[in-house]
């Protein structure tokens, strides 16, 4: 698990393709790797990825074809930078919200308006994410915690303080770049609750009508 403050920002090194997927070389420029061993979680850009390798200032993860067809790492390139996480202690400061690092899909940028000192950004979603992001819920872009401030459809609107845009690839987003997106995942069990709740109605309603109950 994460939390979705983004820890350090990092660039990657190379995609160096093995037997049909990839191993990811990362450059973690301050991130501190003392504390990770091989085997650990990391998330890259929202993504979690196990670190098979460890160097003093680098790690390498091997990506799936199924990552790389779900999220926007398979269209990395060398060079491009990514947010970094560790994994979450249980004695850490949760500031953001908790994240998995298991992406839900990819938005993308509609548009980047100042607002004062502050970003107003807007984002697009395929539909089916929709219905989990709700005012003033949660949400993780790139994994980075942010707080929704207004849904309309598909869409919908974030703030970003200049903290955030200086310290994540904020920085290097523009109208139209692809992002990774992961929901709330409290919506996801809400949902699953509601779901399980209506499927236990229907089997009742089923068997006293079949004389059963």
């Amino acid at each position: 698990m994460f939390t979705g403050i983004v820890q350090s920002m990092g660039r990657i090194v190379r995609l160096e393709p093995r037997g049909g997927d990839v191993r990811l070389h990362v450059d973690t420029a301050g991130l501190d790797l003392s504390d990770v061993q091989s085997g650990d979680s990391i998330a890259v850009s929202g993504v979690c990825l196990t670190a098979v390798t460890l160097a003093t200032h680098g790690f390498a993860a091997d990506v799936s074809n199924e990552t790389l067809s779900l999220t926007t790492l398979g269209k990395h390139k060398a060079g491009d930078p990514v947010n970094l996480e560790k994994a979450l202690r249980l004695a850490d400061r949760l500031g953001g919200h908790l994240v998995s690092g298991h992406v839900d899909g990819v938005g993308k940028v509609v548009s980047v308006t100042p607002d004062s000192r502050s970003q107003r950004w807007t984002f697009e979603v395929p539909t089916q994410l929709a219905r989990y992001i709700a005012s003033k819920g949660s949400i993780c872009i790139d994994g980075t915690s942010l707080t929704v401030n207004e849904v309309n459809g598909n869409r919908f609107g974030v703030n970003l303080i200049p903290h955030t845009v200086e310290h994540t690839t904020f920085y290097t987003r523009r109208a139209g770049d692809a992002v990774n997106i992961e929901v709330d995942v409290v919506a996801r069990y809400v949902e699953r609750l509601i779901t399980g709740q209506e499927a236990s109605r229907i089997d009742e309603t089923f068997l006293k009508q079949h004389g059963f109950a």
